[in-house]
């Protein structure tokens, strides 16, 4: 089953969060789960949420991903996470129900849903550390939970070559699981303002590199046009000609597209009536004999 917040589309909302202090969150399950969220809500809220669902023991494998120093922005890029987007846009096949949450406001206690499995489900609990890359997963307890926890996303140009290098551990883990029945909830905790600064800084500077030299001429322009008409300019007459008056109007431009069409049917009219050519013995009455004869 598919749910209004499946897809890319939900992780790439937006490039800066909207609201201060909150994080990602991202669920999928080869199971059939019926569980959804808005788009904006609180840690405690979901937790009951998941905590609900995951007391009906849906799975064999529970995967609890934990990935702190992250935002929205870190997952709208298709090159930053590619094979997460494959689990949650409905291309792998065997993920039958997953949903995804651009912001949670707090952070999520992955202990409770822990808690949960183990009491509910008998489940045992396997800690995998990303960091050394190492982990072997034996078949001799199930269900069992596999708490993967991630470092931290680095700030600056680092930051999505981390992104693409969990991505890729996280595959990898899902394709030697032992059961093909599993589910994955991906928890992130909230990046600080200056990994959120430092992240998009070079962004804003590159758009103001692009501006073409014209722009920066007319916004020059309407800035000094706007300070004389407010009376801000104390020597208004100093400028230049062409900055104190505006000679090439929006509505003159305007003007200049209609004429040019409508002089074009007017050149191509006048000329089919110049080319209209009658000789002046047309309209001569012939009045000889042979004109007579016509009369009989």
């Amino acid at each position: 089953m598919r749910f209004s917040g499946i897809g890319a589309c939900a992780l790439g909302i937006a490039a800066v969060n909207a609201f201060d202090n909150t994080s990602p969150f991202v669920f999928f399950s080869t199971s059939e789960i019926l569980a959804s969220s808005p788009q904006i809500t609180t840690a405690t809220s979901l937790s009951t949420i998941i905590n609900s669902e995951l007391a009906k023991c849906p799975s064999d494998i529970y995967i609890i991903v934990s990935q702190p120093g992250a935002t929205a922005g870190d997952y709208r890029s298709k090159n930053s996470t590619p094979y997460l987007r494959r689990y949650i846009s409905g291309e792998d096949k065997h993920v039958r129900s997953s949903f995804t949450i651009s912001d949670v406001l707090g952070e999520i206690d992955t202990a409770a849903f822990s808690n949960t499995l183990e009491q509910q489900c008998g489940a045992g609990t396997l800690s995998i550390d990303a960091s050394t890359g190492l982990f072997n997963i034996v078949d001799n307890m199930k269900p069992r939970i596999l708490k993967v926890d991630f470092p931290a996303l680095p700030a600056g140009s680092q930051r999505s070559t981390s992104s693409r290098t969990n991505d890729l551990f996280l595959s990898n883990l899902l394709n030697m699981l032992p059961s093909p029945n599993y589910t994955v909830i991906y928890t992130t905790t909230p990046a600080s303002n200056d990994e959120q600064h430092t992240d998009f800084e070079p962004s804003v500077y590159k758009m103001d590199q692009t501006m073409s030299p014209l722009v920066h001429m007319d916004l020059k322009r309407d800035i000094l046009l706007h300070s004389l008409a407010s009376g801000n300019s104390t020597n208004g007459t100093s400028l230049p000609l062409f900055e104190r008056y505006q000679y090439f109007t929006p509505g003159l431009f305007m003007g200049l597209l209609v004429a040019i069409p409508l002089l074009s049917i007017l050149y191509v009219a006048i000329a089919a009536v110049s080319s209209l050519q009658v000789s002046y013995a047309s309209f001569d009455r012939e009045n000889g004999p042979a004109a007579q004869k016509k009369l009989f």
